[in-house]
């Protein structure tokens, strides 16, 4: 080890308003620094030779729920950091700091009036249902906005040539939709902002009015490709209600919506409005349970990123295959408690197996190969030049197969399930090497480390109800594996 830092005074009762167990989502590399973020809402500037503390400022506040697990990104000097907590309550926002002082230089909060949005008259939506003045307080019922969610805790993107940011915001409050009627702006969307001042250019709501926890925070892949024989820029997106989304990037215009999974709880996108069309049997609400809905909250794919290979032109998708049965209950708003709604049950989905890895097409909106998995596929992916695309299991399984066919190449048991993204990097002495940590977790694997008991099948809002076997196959983890490549 060459060297090691923690934070001071970490307040460790964050871990009781982490909503999904207590994680991290990595760190960022600029200008000699290394920058990350802590579960109880700070953001910490390190030395990168040395490890010496630079700056650390406060982002979240914990008396309200609001916590951080994302992996922050640096564009222009500027590091940007969202928040969590939509399960307590919160205001979700993206703050932009200085990464060499720590200051803050903007605000862009997800919902409220426009001048709190950074909504100017720059903001050109490509739909009409996303215009007009100040629908982040018009689209709730009154004052309801001020604990709305739409947290900020996935992944940001940049683009330098088109100089703008896009991320996802995440799920209305509570869980329970009867409480909050209305298309519950800005939510569930996503944002396309100037990095230098925040100011919102265009954004898009992949689920209004949000009724199953789908929130909107995966990764967006940029890439250039030709899309009815004109080459477009798009953004590509494999989202929680189970559709991959390929948006043109410099609009937000969906190009393509087409499902990757089993899907119940909508009957698929309007290619004229580009709204989500609702099934409306599979509406949630007070003192009815509704069954078989798919996917289930964790969507049909959450945080873990998906890859793109300019080699075989594919993407490559870690995910679910979840359904759950649900039943809406009133939630009351105490600032730092939980605000959901919702008794939930996860199990598996059609077929018996609850994860799968797929490559698709984004040009042609199709599945190219599949590959089953026992458990929900939680960690990130990568594919490297050689057409070698690798991922985990939740049983400790780290595997490489034929970027190309799906067929198994290696596999490697590691001691514990992998939940977190695998890396590749050319070292000093010449060879290429992958790195990948084991070690169970998150909301998915919160069973074994939180040692959850597997008859309370509510128990980490109802995902232990999928997962009460997890315990035979794995066990709790902490280790960096490195392999190296021929």
């Amino acid at each position: 080890m060459k060297w090691s830092y923690k934070p001071k005074d970490i307040n460790q009762s964050a871990k009781g308003i982490a909503c999904c167990d207590w994680v991290n989502r990595g760190c960022a590399f600029a200008n000699g620094k290394i920058f990350f973020n802590t579960l109880d809402g700070k953001t910490c500037a390190v030395n990168a030779t040395n490890g010496q503390e630079v700056w650390v400022t406060q982002v979240a506040n914990m008396a309200r729920g609001e916590s951080i697990t994302m992996a922050p990104l640096v564009v222009k000097n500027k590091v940007l950091v969202g928040d969590s907590g939509g399960e307590f309550g919160v205001r979700g926002a993206l703050t932009a700091l200085d990464t060499e002082t720590g200051k803050q230089i903007w605000k862009a909060y997800s919902i409220g009036p426009d001048a709190d949005c950074l909504i100017g008259p720059n903001f050109k939506p490509f739909y009409p249902s996303d215009r007009g003045k100040d629908l982040g307080v018009t689209s709730w019922p009154p004052d309801l906005w001020k604990i709305g969610g739409g947290t900020v805790w996935g992944w940001i993107s940049y683009d330098p040539q088109l100089d703008l940011i896009y991320y996802g915001t995440a799920n209305p409050g509570p869980w329970n939709p009867e409480q909050r009627p209305g298309d519950n702006k800005w939510t569930c969307g996503i944002f396309a902002r100037r990095p230098d001042s925040g100011e919102a250019v265009w954004f898009y709501q992949w689920s209004p009015h949000d009724e199953y926890d789908y929130d909107g925070v995966n990764e967006q892949i940029l890439v250039d490709v030709p899309i009815n024989g004109r080459m477009r820029k798009v953004l590509v997106r494999a989202e929680r209600n189970g559709h991959v989304y390929v948006l043109d990037r410099t609009t937000g215009e969906v190009l393509s919506a087409t499902p990757f999974v089993y899907i119940t709880t909508s009957k698929g996108v309007d290619p004229k409005t580009g709204r989500l069309i609702p099934n409306e049997e599979k509406s949630p609400g007070f003192g009815r349970v509704v069954r078989e809905i798919c996917p289930a909250s964790p969507g049909a794919k959450d945080w873990q990123p998906s890859a793109y290979s300019p080699v075989t032109g594919l993407l490559y998708i870690p995910h679910q295959n979840l359904c759950q049965d649900e039943e809406g209950v009133q939630a009351n708003y105490i600032a730092g408690t939980p605000y959901v709604g919702a008794n939930v049950k996860m199990y598996a989905g059609p077929g018996g197996h609850r994860g799968e890895y797929d490559a698709w097409d984004p040009i042609h909106a199709r599945k190219v190969w599949s590959i089953r998995e026992r458990f929900p596929v939680w960690s990130g992916t990568l594919v490297t030049a050689g057409n070698v695309a690798f991922y985990g299991t939740m049983e400790g399984w780290f595997k490489a197969v034929n970027a190309t066919t799906g067929d198994l190449l290696w596999q490697f048991k590691t001691g514990s399930g992998i939940v977190g993204q695998p890396v590749t990097f050319l070292a000093p002495d010449g060879k290429q090497y992958i790195s990948v940590l084991s070690g169970v977790g998150g909301w998915s694997g919160a069973i074994v480390p939180g040692q959850l008991d597997p008859r309370d099948g509510t128990a980490a809002l109802g995902f232990v109800n999928a997962m009460g076997d997890l315990p035979m196959y794995t066990t709790k983890g902490g280790m960096l594996y490195t392999f190296g490549l021929p």
